[in-house]
């Protein structure tokens, strides 16, 4: 910034760094704002890569940082809901002017510490208070995926949304649809792994966003549960529950949070003076990948959230399980994850921890130091072991292995000698 000042330019911290520093926040990211044209900005500066050259921004790598240094502009007409048909350059209080937020709209010189507060920014971070600047219908028509932001930070901060603001909101609700799958899902997970997940959830279901996103939540109001379990309410009030409960809440266990019982309305029946959900969690799972599809997840990131979805109700039998299938069930790539989202799940209902604790206990006794997972013991027997025994490689291969293996985790066969021994008992050649 000093480099900028020194060639004559105006720059000046903006947006996020400086809304975050009037809170007392940690600042991560830093933006500057500067009358200087990416040309000036290439000529002043020795690594400097066009990020937007049509809107007016660089990187600008200074020792470890890459700070972004945007030219103040202003912008053309939006007829995508996303950007502006053309930019052009003009002064601070235009460049504010196109800002989403009057608490994004605020601009400090740190040396000098001088702040501009061109749209009263600074007066709104005192009353907590999200507001669009200038007329909240633009500030949306321009990009929807502003609607979300309101959500996100009205949750992060624990503001309330100005009536205006709200009401435009409301009423363009649908438009969440102009945002691109990928955009509408990063910012979703920035919900869900940020403070106050079922605030920035149930805002969303109250404005209509909700319905218009994940309608497959939207569902779980009213969809009632048995008292005895359930005490806390209906689904959806279980879910808020479970994403304010959840530890360590990162992106995939977040979202298999929110999506574990997203099948309970499609399975619900009243047996007698029952409520049930049989296999719900199968039916959730298959649900949650159709919406990691629709969020275009990464494969193995929509696997994994689909086998947390399917296996969150295995814990209830965990204290009768035989060693081989709690070995089996701790090997799996997502008990970290499965840990997590059933405390969640229990701390928001019923409170019985046991099988969570029964399987925390396990995985601690079996944990591979590098995976994090349970670690599986070696075969006492391989394949080649078979063929040396006079089998042929066939289907009867994977069924004499997975017995010794059940047999070898259950305690049974503890050496080799006892694996062959087994095998020559139990497949004995025929003819």
């Amino acid at each position: 910034m000093a480099k900028l000042r020194d060639a004559g330019h105006e720059a000046w911290l903006v947006g996020g760094c400086v809304r975050d520093r009037l809170l007392g926040l940690e600042l991560k990211d830093f933006d500057i704002a500067t009358d200087a044209r990416p040309e000036r900005v290439r000529e002043l500066f020795d690594d400097v890569r066009l990020v937007g050259a049509a809107f007016g921004v660089c990187m600008v790598r200074v020792g470890d940082h890459s700070l972004e240094v945007a030219t103040f502009r202003r912008d053309g007409r939006y007829t995508d809901h996303r950007r502006p048909e053309s930019v052009e350059y003009g002064t601070l209080e235009e460049d504010a002017r196109r800002r989403d937020f009057t608490v994004n709209a605020l601009y400090l010189d740190p040396v000098a510490d001088v702040l501009l507060d061109p749209t009263g920014g600074r007066e709104d971070l005192a009353a907590g208070t999200i507001r669009a600047v200038g007329d909240p219908a633009t500030r949306f028509g321009e990009d929807a995926l502003r609607l979300l932001r309101a959500v996100r930070f009205a949750a992060r901060f624990g503001f309330r949304i100005e009536e205006g603001t709200w009401a435009a909101m409301c009423a363009r609700a649908e438009t969440i649809h102009h945002v691109s799958p990928e955009r509408q899902r990063d910012e979703l997970t920035r919900m869900l792994t940020g403070p106050n997940p079922s605030r920035a959830f149930r805002l969303m279901d109250e404005c209509g966003l909700l319905a218009e996103l994940l309608p497959e939540v939207a569902a779980l109001h009213g969809v009632e549960q048995g008292r005895r379990f359930h005490p806390e309410g209906d689904v959806f009030v279980h879910t808020m529950h479970c994403l304010d409960n959840l530890e360590d809440p990162a992106p995939v266990r977040a979202w298999a949070t929110l999506l574990h019982d997203v099948g309970k309305p499609q399975t619900f029946e009243r047996r007698d003076d029952r409520i049930a959900f049989h296999r719900h969690e199968h039916v959730g799972a298959a649900m949650a990948g159709d919406i990691c599809e629709r969020f275009r997840f990464s494969s193995d990131e929509a696997r994994r959230i689909r086998d947390i979805v399917a296996r969150h109700m295995r814990f209830t039998s965990a204290l009768e399980w035989k060693p081989s299938t709690m070995r089996r069930f701790i090997a799996a790539d997502t008990i970290a994850d499965d840990l997590a989202v059933h405390r969640a799940d229990v701390l928001s209902s019923c409170g019985d921890l046991s099988g969570w604790q029964a399987v925390g206990e396990a995985l601690a006794r079996h944990r591979d130091p590098v995976t994090g997972q349970g670690g599986m013991p070696a075969p006492l027997l391989t394949g080649d072991d078979l063929i040396a025994m006079g089998f042929s490689p066939g289907p009867v291969f994977r069924d004499i292995l997975e017995r010794v293996q059940e047999d070898q985790l259950d305690g049974r066969l503890e050496t080799r000698d006892e694996a062959l021994e087994f095998v020559r008992r139990e497949y004995p050649p025929k003819g």
